[in-house]
């Protein structure tokens, strides 16, 4: 595993980063041995290669990282430390390039990401990566790097724990857990009152054993800007009585993958005193068949007063969302987030590594893309096209749940979100996958927890 150490004394393997341009200029500045042995080995700074140079004793004397044709090796990635963690043999290293402040604690933080493994549901212990240690880069802010790692390992953790170990009851338990260790207060909504405050979740949510809640934790700051987060925590997704097919399920306990995130987020700002009022609402729900399960027909009455046609129950993450964005939008905060694994077409649009935004500010979804690029953390604004707000249309209520129209689903999944939020100008709609698809370094196949860190610099930035 990979860790930070505070050791200044000067020892530590170095580890040289090396662009194209730098290249030549690097080499020359090694030892002549080593400068050689580079030489003979090809070493040309190809992005993500990495040589090792030895000493006189053929120990480990040295590293050099390439980073093909970036611009400068402040552009250094997170995802050009993470691969480390498993490339280099056990030791203490050193980044002896200097770099921006920026580009340090991105180092730091990747040289922590790269060490994520899920090994808590094997039988057999899991062969232990080699224990490196990384001296905290000059200008690196430290308590971030770790804060940050911390928290998107959580939100893997939580994604990646499979159904039957996380339902709505352990879900509510992990943002309860959060709301104790930082002297917040929560608040579980179940049954009648469900029923009663939350009609769209308790419906969504009736057909399965699992009985369906509304979370709710805030974190008071009198005076401060007052920051609401909104995570969709389906925590299976069968489809409902429009059943998935089998190969659509298998990956539908990561859709309360936005819970998950926006839990990430909230840990993350707490951790490091954001100064911020925050509120975290989590409608948590499995969407089963059972003889309780809502059908399509159903007409349901939502917290807001609009009344829903339920054209297919396998749009269930708009409807659970709809009332929990009602109630935070109630306070008018000063900025509300939703997070939510909520469409198939959004990968479609943008693929797995790309959340979609949608915002009623457009300079709003906008500064987040360019956080997002600066952090590796990206994002990709897409519009609330107001052209399709009619697709919604039900002849016995007063909205649809879904479009009779294959297009656009993406957006006209966040159209029917805006419906619910009328009174909040700074609302931030993120719909991601909060998955990888195939094994990179530091993104192994399985959970990821997006939109966390670039959020958490969108935060920082507005209000301090």
């Amino acid at each position: 595993m990979q860790t930070l150490t505070t050791t200044a004394d000067g020892t530590g393997i170095h580890l040289n980063l090396v662009t194209d341009a730098s290249c030549a200029q690097v080499l020359e500045t090694l030892p002549s041995a080593q400068s050689a042995w580079a030489r003979a080995q090809g070493f040309a700074a190809e992005r993500h290669r990495l040589l090792l140079l030895p000493d006189a004793a053929g120990a480990v004397a040295g590293a050099l990282l390439g980073l093909g044709g970036a611009g400068s090796t402040d552009e250094v990635s997170v995802w050009d430390a993470a691969p480390l963690s498993e490339r280099l043999p056990a030791g203490t290293y050193r980044l002896a390039t200097e770099v921006s402040a920026h580009a340090a604690t991105q180092f730091a933080l990747g040289w922590q990401l790269g060490s994520y493994r899920l090994t808590r549901y094997r039988g057999t212990p899991a062969k232990s990566p080699a224990v490196n240690a990384l001296i905290v880069p000059s200008g690196a802010d430290h308590r971030y790097a770790h804060a940050a790692a911390r928290a998107m390992g959580w939100s893997r953790d939580l994604i990646n724990a499979p159904a039957n170990q996380m339902g709505p009851e352990e879900l509510s338990a992990a943002a309860l857990e959060l709301a104790a260790a930082h002297d917040g207060e929560s608040q579980v909504h179940m049954g009648e009152t469900l029923v009663r405050e939350y009609p769209l979740v308790a419906a969504v949510g009736a057909g399965s054993a699992r009985a369906p809640r509304l979370i709710d934790c805030r974190w008071r700051r009198a005076g401060a800007p007052r920051v609401t987060l909104v995570g969709k925590g389906v925590c299976f997704d069968s489809g409902g009585l429009d059943l998935k097919p089998s190969a659509a399920m298998l990956l539908m306990k990561k859709d309360m993958g936005g819970a998950a995130c926006a839990l990430g987020l909230a840990r993350l700002l707490l951790e490091l005193q954001a100064p911020v009022e925050l509120r975290l609402l989590i409608p948590a729900v499995e969407n089963s068949v059972g003889s309780r399960a809502y059908r399509p027909g159903d007409v349901w009455r939502s917290r807001k007063g609009v009344t829903v046609e339920i054209g297919n129950t396998d749009a269930e993450g708009r409807l659970v969302l709809a009332d929990a964005l009602c109630d935070a939008d109630a306070e008018r905060p000063d900025l509300l987030i939703d997070l939510a694994t909520l469409t198939g077409a959004a990968r479609t649009a943008l693929g797995p590594d790309l959340p979609a935004a949608f915002s009623l500010q457009e300079a709003l979804a906008a500064e987040l893309a360019e956080i997002g690029r600066a952090h590796a953390d990206p994002v990709w604004p897409m519009p609330l096209w107001m052209g399709y707000d009619d697709e919604f249309s039900s002849r016995v209520a007063d909205i649809n749940n879904v479009s009779a129209s294959p297009f656009a689903g993406a957006i006209i999944a966040a159209l029917f979100l805006k419906r619910f939020v009328t009174a909040t100008p700074n609302w931030l709609h993120l719909d991601l996958y909060a998955w990888n698809p195939r094994d990179r370094p530091g993104r192994p196949l399985g959970a990821e927890a997006q939109c966390v860190r670039a959020l958490y610099q969108l935060i920082r930035g507005r209000f301090g």
